[in-house]
């Protein structure tokens, strides 16, 4: 398939002719009328099963389907030609973006009444949109004015505008929230944003026609579904390259990963499959009959099912990720596009950390600390990165930091690490040698700080450490340090 050049006239077009193959016309501006049932979202935050929310692009509604029962038990009026959606961390809104075919906005919906509380106008025409996992900052892709538009969700305004390459299309920010990538449709790139300037900071080369992107849940890896090239790309984020270049069905659309990290499910729109792929050797490991055109994708947070929407067939499959078939599919869409399922209400990590002085320190001889990080649970952690920083006292001079499968430096005494810290673990010590100055003092304070891996909370440990005296000071004296 040839590259098209993808501008707003071509975009109007090109989203024609997908409604055109599912049978149904392009929808106006206009607000569609439709019935809704409220509740559905509250009892879904109080601990029922989530709730997935589809944008119904040719009826102007967004649908709401119960994932236990599989049946849809809303249906919200939002107008215009809902496309992408987005569901905050909490559940508690969900975002969704009117088609590339303008006029601009999104539509905010309260959950727990299903119905739109906020329209949010953002100028252009907007397709995907995704909300950090704080749940502080929304992002949309603006398709025919080349940039992303950042929504603070506190005020719902709009905070900033950061220009990226031609006909953005998806955007999916990092477990961190430090960075978003975005499918660059027209350029056949990703634009990597630093979410702390604002700014892009790495363009990098994809397949043709870039639509769907989705980073791993432990923020390692981004997928990119190549639409044009029947390819998903793979992209290393601490490098920003792409290391891998899978083969799929025709057209992929979209692409998700399960929260465990280990497949991702991608959606090929003309071939009504979904392939499945293994993240640790990068094949294609199944390939899954669905309705016809599929194209949104999302996955439970217990990594049981995946829902993928068919635009063609007005339908969403239901897919079972232990047996790798199709279980349910549910009808009563009208040309449904993008879906999100509200997220798991996550337990979270509570770290710990001991401090420990070792052995006899002198004036003028060395001793030894060990730091250990633990998590006293409920929750392990996310995946982010997790930093254990050590403040030395007046007297004392760092001579070596180490631990295994820490990343330690000893000018600035942190060690980092991302690996997933289960409930009651801990990782293994961090060992902090030092030298003793002759002039130190009879006692010192050391202090230590870990942050990080989903907790929000800094905590602090600290050691008293007896200095006994020396006299004459040995000969490998230090100089104090402050």
């Amino acid at each position: 398939m040839n590259r098209v050049p993808l501008r707003p006239g071509w975009l109007r077009a090109w989203v024609a002719v997908l409604v055109t193959l599912g049978g149904l016309a392009l929808p106006g501006s206009t607000a569609a009328a439709g019935g809704r049932a409220a509740g559905a979202s509250a009892s879904a935050r109080a601990g029922h099963p989530p709730l997935a929310y589809v944008a119904n692009f040719n009826s102007g509604t967004v649908s709401v389907i119960n994932t236990a029962t599989n049946t849809i038990t809303a249906t919200i009026p939002v107008g215009g030609a809902p496309f992408g959606v987005a569901v905050t961390p909490d559940g508690s809104h969900a975002y969704v973006t009117d088609a590339p075919v303008g006029p601009g906005k999104v539509w905010v919906i309260d959950t727990a009444a299903n119905a739109v509380t906020t329209t949010i106008p953002v100028g252009g025409a907007q397709s995907g949109v995704a909300v950090t996992r704080d749940g502080r900052r929304a992002y949309v892709t603006n398709t025919s004015s080349d940039d992303v538009a950042v929504i603070n969700t506190a005020t719902n305004a709009i905070t900033a505008t950061i220009p990226v390459g031609s006909a953005p299309w998806d955007v999916a920010v990092t477990p961190d929230g430090s960075h978003a990538y975005v499918t660059d449709a027209s350029s056949g790139t990703v634009s990597v944003i630093n979410t702390a300037t604002g700014t892009v900071t790495a363009t990098i080369p994809v397949g043709s026609q870039p639509f769907g992107v989705t980073v791993r849940p432990d923020g390692t890896r981004a997928y990119v579904a190549n639409t044009s090239s029947d390819s998903v790309s793979v992209i290393n984020t601490a490098t920003n390259t792409v290391t891998a270049t899978i083969p799929v069905g025709s057209s992929p659309l979209d692409v998700a990963v399960t929260p465990d990290g280990r497949h991702a499910y991608v959606t090929n729109t003309s071939s009504g499959t979904v392939s499945v792929i293994n993240t640790a050797t990068n094949a294609v490991t199944a390939t899954i009959p669905v309705g016809t055109f599929p194209r949104g994708v999302a996955v439970t947070p217990d990594g049981h099912r995946v829902y993928v929407t068919n635009f063609g067939s007005g339908t969403v499959s239901v897919i079972s990720t232990a047996t790798g078939t199709v279980t349910d599919t549910i009808s009563g869409f009208t040309v449904p596009y993008g879906i999100a399922i509200i997220p798991a209400v996550r337990s979270l990590p509570s770290l710990t950390l001991a401090k420990q002085a070792r052995g006899t320190f002198a004036q003028g001889g060395r001793g030894t600390y060990t730091l250990t990080v633990g998590n006293a649970g409920p929750g392990g952690t996310d995946g982010t990165a997790v930093t254990a920083r050590d403040t030395l006292p007046r007297g004392l001079r760092a001579r070596a930091i180490s631990g295994r499968g820490w990343h330690c430096s000893l000018a600035t005494l942190a060690c980092t690490r991302r690996d997933v810290l289960a409930a009651r673990h801990s990782y293994p010590p961090i060992t902090l040698a030092v030298a003793v100055s002759c002039t130190a003092p009879r006692h010192v304070t050391n202090t230590a700080r870990v942050t990080g891996g989903g907790d929000t909370a800094t905590v602090t440990a600290t050691a008293l450490t007896a200095i006994r005296p020396t006299r004459p000071c040995p000969p490998r004296d230090v100089p104090v340090t402050g």
